[in-house]
């Protein structure tokens, strides 16, 4: 008994140490990508070229920072990045939770009806040159509701919240409200929405970083450059510095380095306002996320 106890400890142990080698090379893969960029950003675009930049910056530079920082299209795509991202985070707040506490309720007059009415779109779609009619026909082209309208509702953010709601707001709770002459919007807004922090800031999560992170709708709808957000201004400078027409006297060579060197700029410039504020919702992300995702 003895012996089978000690080997059973020992195959635990070699368990554990071959699954903590197995997450350590998982976490490698997944943040030295991450770490690369970070370094590359601020290393000599040759080193970078030449394949010297690996585990540490080579002849340390901002220039790349500069040239961004120095741009006034970079600060305008910010400021209508954070306004296409503020507006689609607010209006699919106000549409998703609502939406999804409707559905979650067995009383809901044809639910079957209404879950296949959200179903069918989340599969199939009537492509872009429909879309781009509707916007057109609305007269909503080259204005900030094309790229925020589209935008304000995923049907799987609807169903992660209808089924939180399902398994995380007792049925009870409800009862004792509507017994206390609380009506359907009292009990939604007094007691529903303050026990939905979790999932609410989950939402205000996903939304806001898939809207920060979009361009193409951009691409397709907006005319006017100035109201061009954030990812398709690093776009545009990217295709441009990577063109070998050049006026200004640059090199073909020179005019790649700074594309080089752009390419991984950009990637930190248009991701650190997200990576700032995850921390501050990681709680209720994460928590969130487990609950929406127990039951369906």
């Amino acid at each position: 008994m003895l012996r089978v106890f000690r080997r059973t400890l020992r195959g635990d142990k070699l368990f554990s140490i071959l699954n903590g080698c197995f997450l350590a090379l998982v976490a490698l893969i997944v943040l030295y990508p991450l770490y690369f960029v970070v370094i590359a950003s601020i290393s000599d675009p040759d080193a970078v070229l030449a394949g010297k930049v690996i585990l540490y910056p080579v002849q340390i530079t901002l220039d790349g920072f500069r040239k961004i920082i120095e741009r006034q299209d970079i600060w305008r795509g910010y400021l209508n990045t954070i306004l296409y991202t503020v507006l689609t985070v607010v209006l699919a707040l106000v549409v998703t939770i609502p939406a999804g506490w409707a559905l979650s309720r067995s009383s809901l007059p044809g639910k079957k009806g209404w879950m296949i009415y959200f179903i069918i779109p989340m599969f199939f779609s009537g492509g872009l040159i429909p879309l781009y009619n509707v916007m057109s026909s609305l007269k909503l082209i080259n204005t900030v509701w094309s790229i925020v309208l589209p935008s304000i509702l995923s049907v799987w953010n609807l169903f992660m919240c209808k089924t939180f709601f399902e398994s995380s707001i007792p049925k009870g709770l409800i009862e004792a409200a509507t017994i206390d002459g609380a009506g359907s919007f009292r009990i939604f807004l007094s007691v529903v929405v303050p026990l939905s922090k979790a999932v609410i800031a989950v939402m205000a999560l996903y939304y806001a970083v898939g809207q920060w992170n979009s361009y193409f709708n951009a691409m397709i709808f907006l005319q006017d450059a100035d109201k061009y957000p954030l990812q398709l201004v690093l776009k545009e400078i990217l295709i441009a510095s990577e063109s070998t027409v050049g006026g200004s006297g640059e090199t073909i060579l020179e005019q790649y380095r700074l594309a080089n060197q752009l390419k991984y700029v950009s990637v930190i410039v248009s991701s650190l306002p997200v990576l700032l504020i995850y921390p501050f919702v990681q709680k209720y992300f994460a928590q969130g996320v487990m609950i929406g995702s127990l039951k369906g």
